[in-house]
């Protein structure tokens, strides 16, 4: 019999891997290294389809009011009643008045539980705009009865439905701004740091002026000159709009700084001397090799137009009803009276938290992932 060769060990197969992989697979092989990064990235991409289906998994309407339900806590899900398993359940809340101090208070009925129903038939939505349903993920049979998982508001709408409605304008507020700061950012910094001279001092003259503007003045000013009789969709394209050109310049600063360090470069040199353009100097040559700072600023970005937006809109400099963003939503919450009975009304606050710190780690695994030097 021949006698067959021996199997190459684990390192040898790897290592030839690594060396015939693109760029792109061995940021995305180091970028799974990074746990807090990868369990980030899910999460965003969780609430990403959840956000973008909220018509669908929402069981109601974010503008529904339910008078008799205002302030109602948010509804336990259950699996175990009187010691035996069933399938998810709720308990109705009936509502009393307290009657000592008046107050309105909700009391779970633990002799009818009401099973969850899963596709079932609700309000009416068009599902992404296209065509008219009334299937809802979840729901309940009883139409007196609401399931809130989230509790409800002031005026009884529920807040899990309009925390969803709400993550499609906050997040796309977010990413819809960096994606206009970063390409005002990209094209001034590496305009400003390739050529120098007086095109760099009038760039950096401009940037100084942009962040020398107080934020909350300006604000101020431009809520008290936009009309109140405005489309509400109009007002979160300009929001959304000046956000961004507020927001380029810490990128523009970034690239300005790596473009000086890379334009004396040899390669950079060699590729001058070769007769190579301007514009393929920049974008075959120098970019690429400051993809990890570009990921890192971009990255760090988003939270901060998304904290913008929600800052804000709770102070009502931003969005106002019936835009319906966790910045508007967190307004429930300004009142300490209110936070005391419904502290369930901090949910977007808490929502705003973990997206915030998802993005900063997607960042940090990202620029690891892209930075050639790092192990």
């Amino acid at each position: 019999m021949p006698v067959l060769p021996p199997l190459a060990p684990r390192e040898e197969v790897m290592g030839g891997e690594l060396s015939t992989a693109k760029q792109w697979t061995l940021i995305w092989w180091r970028f799974r290294k990074h746990r807090l990064a990868v369990a980030s990235l899910i999460f965003m991409a969780v609430l990403g389809v959840l956000a973008l289906f909220a018509d669908f998994v929402s069981p109601y309407r974010p503008e529904t009011i339910s008078r008799l339900n205002s302030f109602a806590p948010p509804n336990m899900v259950h699996i175990f009643h009187e010691g035996s398993l069933h399938r998810p359940f709720i308990y109705p809340l009936e509502r009393k008045r307290d009657p000592e101090t008046a107050r309105v208070i909700y009391q779970p009925n633990t002799e009818k539980p009401l099973p969850i129903r899963f596709f079932v038939e609700g309000e009416r939505y068009h599902l992404l705009g296209l065509y008219e349903t009334r299937v809802h993920l979840f729901g309940i049979d009883d139409r007196k009865q609401q399931i809130n998982l989230l509790g409800t508001d002031s005026l009884g709408r529920d807040l899990f439905t309009r925390l969803l409605y709400g993550a499609r304008v906050t997040l796309s507020a977010g990413l819809i701004g960096v994606a206009f700061a970063f390409i005002l950012g990209l094209a001034l910094g590496s305009i400003s740091g390739y050529y120098g001279g007086w095109l760099d001092a009038g760039i950096q003259r401009l940037m100084e002026f942009i962040r020398s503007i107080p934020t909350i003045p300006l604000w101020m000013g431009l809520a008290a000159a936009l009309p109140i009789a405005w489309d509400p969709l109009f007002v979160y394209v300009l929001i959304t709009i000046i956000l961004s050109l507020i927001g380029w310049t810490h990128l523009a600063r970034v690239v300005r700084g790596r473009f000086f360090s890379l334009k004396t470069e040899d390669y950079v040199l060699a590729a001058r001397l070769a007769g190579a353009s301007e514009y393929r100097i920049v974008t075959r040559h120098m970019l690429p090799a400051m993809t990890s700072y570009i990921i890192a600023a971009v990255t760090l970005a988003i939270p901060e137009m998304i904290l913008g937006e929600t800052a804000l809109s709770f102070l009502g400099l931003g969005l106002r009803p019936p835009v319906v963003s966790w910045g508007v939503l967190l307004q429930d919450a300004q009142n300490l009276r209110t936070i005391s009975l419904a502290p369930w009304l901090l949910a977007p606050g808490v929502a705003v938290v973990l997206v915030v710190l998802a993005f900063n780690f997607i960042g940090d695994g990202l620029r690891d992932a892209a930075d050639p030097y790092g192990h």
